[in-house]
């Protein structure tokens, strides 16, 4: 396999999909998956983009508008076949791409129709599943892997996921970054690391031994293998997102949540 792309997300859709991939800043590529053919998509770095803060792996006007086009081609074209499709998506997104043109522009709107069509294919019946091999970052992730019935992660260094990166974590806290560190040992939702994530009944699960900057053949066969028994899971699991509150991790570490969630329900049941 060659490892001579520039992201994370570009090589692990080469890896997983074994073809070359359609598009410059939004990537597809449609592949065997276990006994199906799932669509595996990701956000790739793009120098050439006419929007200078969208060049690097980041969620942009238009990788919003191409994100949700690549979800609803694949919508579109299983409708008359009642076969959905998994769709994967292959997470490796530093930050949205925001800045004043982005602003005017309707950045809110891109990334909102990202979101919409995951969740639409999710709905219609496509198993989703979210790979985070990198960086899953503020609105970005929202966009591209937060609506995925399942969401996987490589136990690596670089994989993480939060609403802001370390640095800028830091300068708002007024705190260095050893102290944000030190501080994500004992609040499990500041922490940076993978398995804190976990620990919020968010991750389904975190895949460990795997080099996520050059796998081998074994490790992606490996991460293939799990690919394919989250997808038998959500074809499965008719509940939608209730799962992520009904594990033991959430029960523990998101009590308040699932408390006010109840009582909101009680409330809206009784008007």
């Amino acid at each position: 396999m060659n490892y001579t792309t520039t992201s994370r997300g570009t090589r692990w859709l080469l890896a997983l999909a074994g073809v070359d991939a359609r598009g410059a800043c939004v990537q597809y590529a449609d592949a065997p998956l276990g006994d199906e053919t799932a669509r595996f998509i990701t956000v790739a770095p793009d120098p050439a983009n006419r929007f200078p803060r969208a060049r690097d792996n980041v969620v942009g006007l238009e990788q919003g508008w191409l994100l949700a086009k690549a979800v609803r081609d694949a919508i579109a074209e299983d409708a008359a076949s009642g076969k959905r499709r998994p769709i994967i998506a292959i997470v490796d997104v530093k930050s949205q791409a925001y800045g004043y043109r982005e602003e005017m522009l309707g950045i809110h709107l891109a990334c909102a129709s990202a979101v919409d069509a995951y969740a639409s294919a999710r709905l219609a019946g496509h198993p989703v599943v979210a790979l985070i091999v990198g960086p899953a970052m503020s609105g970005a992730f929202l966009a591209h892997g937060y609506q995925a019935n399942r969401i996987v992660a490589l136990d690596a260094p670089g994989t993480m996921v939060h609403a802001m990166g370390k640095e800028a974590a830091a300068r708002v806290t007024r705190r260095s970054v050893e102290e944000l560190d030190e501080l994500g040992e004992k609040i499990v939702p500041m922490s940076y690391s993978m398995a804190s994530f976990a620990k919020l009944g968010l991750l389904d699960e975190l895949i460990e031994g795997v080099d996520a900057d050059a796998p081998s053949n074994a490790q992606t066969a490996r991460v293939r293998d799990v690919l394919a028994k989250k997808v038998r899971e959500a074809r499965g699991d008719k509940s939608g997102l209730a799962h992520r509150l009904q594990g033991e991790s959430a029960q523990r570490t998101r009590a308040a949540s699932i408390e006010v969630r109840k009582r909101l329900a009680q409330q809206w049941d009784a008007s």
